[in-house]
Order: C-alpha cells, then sequence, then structure tokens
C-alpha cells in the first residue's frame, strides 16, 4: 500500500507539474524503487583512536595500543567510529536518484546509531551503481551498557569480518528525493545487509 502511494504521488507530479525538471524528479523517484542496496565494505575501524581494523585478538595489537584501550576502557565514553560504503544499484533503463537518506547501524542485531545522510546520490542505469559513503561515530560504552571491558573488547575485534566482509552489520535505509521542491520518502525502511536482494522493505 505505502509502496503504491509513493508510486502514484510520483506519477501524479508529472501530470500537476509538468515541467522538465519535474517529470525528471518524479521519474528518478519510481526508479527508486526498484535499486538494491548491500552493504560493500567496512573500513578503518578505529576505537578510542586505536586502529583494530582485521584485528582478531588484543594480542596481535603493539603493547603501545593495547595500552591504550586498556587507559579508554576506564573513561566514561569509548568512541568507535568506522567507515561503511554503501552500494546501490539501478536496473532501470534510467538514473534513478535521491537527495538524502535516513539510516540505522546494526551490529549483532544491536542497534549502534542512527541519523541522516544529506548529500544527493545519482545511480546510473542498467545496473549501474552508485557508492554511498558514510562515516559512523558511536560511543561504544553507552551502547553495550553493562558489559565487561572484555565484552566490549571482544565485540570490536575483527567487525570488518573475514577478508573485509561485513557480515556482523545490518542497516535500515529510509531515501528521499525532491518533487517539485517537496520530500518525497520512500516507504518504510530497506533493510540492507551485505549481498543485493531487492528493495525489501520493512517498517
Amino acid at each position: 500500500m505505502k509502496k503504491s502511494l509513493f508510486l502514484l504521488t510520483a506519477i501524479l507530479s508529472t501530470f500537476l507539474f509538468p515541467r522538465c525538471d519535474v517529470v525528471n524528479q518524479a521519474s528518478q523517484a519510481v526508479n527508486l524503487l526498484n535499486c538494491e542496496f548491500r552493504i560493500r565494505s567496512v573500513s578503518d575501524i578505529l576505537l578510542a583512536g586505536v586502529d583494530v581494523d582485521h584485528i582478531t585478538n588484543i594480542k596481535e595489537l603493539t603493547w603501545s595500543d593495547a595500552q591504550k584501550l586498556m587507559v579508554a576502557l576506564t573513561k566514561p565514553s569509548i568512541p568507535l567510529t568506522f567507515q561503511l560504503d554503501i552500494d546501490a544499484k539501478n536496473p532501470n533503463v534510467t538514473t534513478a536518484g535521491l537527495t538524502n537518506l535516513d539510516y540505522i547501524v546494526f551490529i549483532d542485531d544491536i542497534q549502534m546509531t542512527s541519523g541522516t545522510f544529506n548529500q544527493p546520490i545519482s545511480i546510473p542505469p542498467n545496473n549501474g551503481t552508485a557508492s554511498i559513503p558514510m562515516q559512523m561515530t558511536v560511543d561504544l560504552k553507552q551502547v553495550l551498557q553493562g558489559r565487561s571491558a572484555d565484552a566490549i573488547l571482544n565485540f570490536t575485534m575483527n567487525l570488518s569480518g573475514t577478508g573485509g566482509k561485513p557480515t556482523r552489520f545490518k542497516v535500515k535505509l529510509k531515501p528521499y528525493i525532491m518533487v517539485n521542491g517537496q520530500p518525497l520518502s520512500y516507504p518504510g525502511y530497506i533493510t540492507v545487509k551485505t549481498e543485493f536482494s531487492g528493495s525489501g522493505i520493512s517498517m
């Protein structure tokens, strides 16, 4: 129902406001419904400023970095930052686009952070792809309240996954596109994992 309403709104815009720019915006909105998304990579993982990319055990850290983490675990907050790259694929024969999107990021089904990515994205046609790079910052101590220092460290180790494939991550996206100056939001959320699997909508 929500998907049909989104489609109807976009189509009606082309009749009510038949300017070239509005028709193009509406076309990109309709095309967005068929686009697919996947998490391509998670990189530059820093815990309290320490690079833990591809680290699976604290013994793999240098003595200096291990000391920094031990000190960080005594602090009231522990910043975790990482680069999250999402690919969008457009199977349509014309361009799809979005002006911004809301996101919710999960690791091991624990909600880490949420926010808005305020950058327009144009997705080329004929299975073309566009990258959506998002820089994330999480207070890991707040998210994992009540867990031991060892549990927090273990949670962080090897977040990028084997071979850099971020299998522990899941993202929910709600894209927006402007049609005749008004924001039109995607119906529901798109649940994104590591493989292109269609634009499945969840609430």
